[in-house]
């Protein structure tokens, strides 16, 4: 009797359990979509896999703050560097698939580094929900003012002539900031020291600091430094000229065979973010997008404002 008596009662333990997850399933449906339907409701995060003052952090913060106006809640930005960009992209890629916590994702965290790593630690394909692509933008060659070369051309001739004496400047190994010095070093068969910063910020200080020499870094952060004549530009690093630096040749028109290297800038949120946020979110940023007085202001820095939906954005990582 008591062997059945237990029996019964463990039966009845089971089916109240049973009953029980199904209730909780039910209570998690209904607020799901009423917690899509208010989405948002508080702060969301938007983080910059880079150091402040960069090339991302700058335009993150420009699209952050209409961004913000289009959600009704603010969207503040957090700066997580280190790893080329590696270390804020899995701070993201394993955060609460919510909506709460976003990734300004660029060309060496969506791109770069998953493929140049043996163990990333993430796949921008398999760990974010694409949200929207933003802009794209181009790199520029740049030297210090006092350096002798005034055309690639005399710098590939100093390279050759002084192996190991150059000094170059990239935001940490993978990064597009480091590709594209190794894809200079190949291409012109030249060879000079890659010193490795945390942020595009800190190694164009290094440049003009003189502990680099050169550096091949996005536009947006080196306008106003080429404009003053602190930095001397040799070359843009885009297919064709570009309307902002007319008299800058290509790398290619410089002698340097095809080279091409472009950048672009997104967001993304972690996997399983629900479809009605993403939605919201994209809608949110291609709002702030047709903003006229953003995309002057990104058009300012060199970058292009990119109107798309998720499934393109995601479609283009993928590829």
């Amino acid at each position: 009797m008591p062997a059945r008596l237990s029996r019964v009662r463990m039966k009845a333990a089971k089916s109240e359990i049973r009953s029980l997850a199904v209730i909780v399933a039910m209570i998690v449906g209904a607020l799901a979509p009423a917690h899509t339907e208010t989405y948002p409701t508080r702060v969301i995060r938007l983080i910059v896999p880079a150091g402040a003052g960069g090339p991302t952090d700058v335009l993150a913060r420009l699209v952050a703050d209409r961004m913000g106006a289009a959600l009704g809640q603010p969207v503040i930005v957090e700066n997580h560097g280190g790893g080329g960009g590696a270390i804020g992209a899995r701070f993201v890629a394993n955060a609460e698939p919510d909506g709460y916590t976003l990734l300004f994702g660029n060309t060496a965290t969506l791109a770069n580094i998953p493929a140049v790593l043996r163990s990333p630690g993430y796949d921008p394909a398999k760990n974010f929900a694409a949200v929207a692509k933003v802009m794209d933008s181009y790199q520029v060659l740049v030297v210090r003012p006092d350096f002798s070369a005034n055309t690639v051309g005399e710098l590939v001739a100093y390279a050759k002539q002084h192996p190991g004496k150059l000094n170059y400047g990239a935001a940490g190994l993978g990064n597009l900031t480091n590709l594209s010095g190794e894809l200079l070093k190949l291409k012109a068969g030249i060879d000079f020291a890659s010193i490795q910063y945390k942020s595009g910020a800190d190694f164009v200080g290094a440049l003009l600091s003189g502990d680099v020499q050169l550096a091949i870094e996005n536009v947006t952060s080196l306008r106003g430094m080429i404009a003053d004549g602190r930095l001397r530009a040799l070359a843009v690093t885009s297919a064709v000229r570009q309307k902002d630096f007319p008299n800058l040749p290509t790398m290619i028109e410089a002698g340097v065979p095809d080279y091409v290297v472009t950048s672009f800038f997104g967001v993304v949120a972690p996997a399983g973010t629900p479809a009605p946020i993403v939605v919201k979110l994209n809608a949110a940023i291609n709002e702030a997008l047709k903003s006229d007085a953003l995309r002057d202001n990104l058009k300012k820095l060199g970058a292009e404002p990119t109107v798309e939906t998720a499934d393109q954005f995601s479609a283009f990582i993928a590829a």
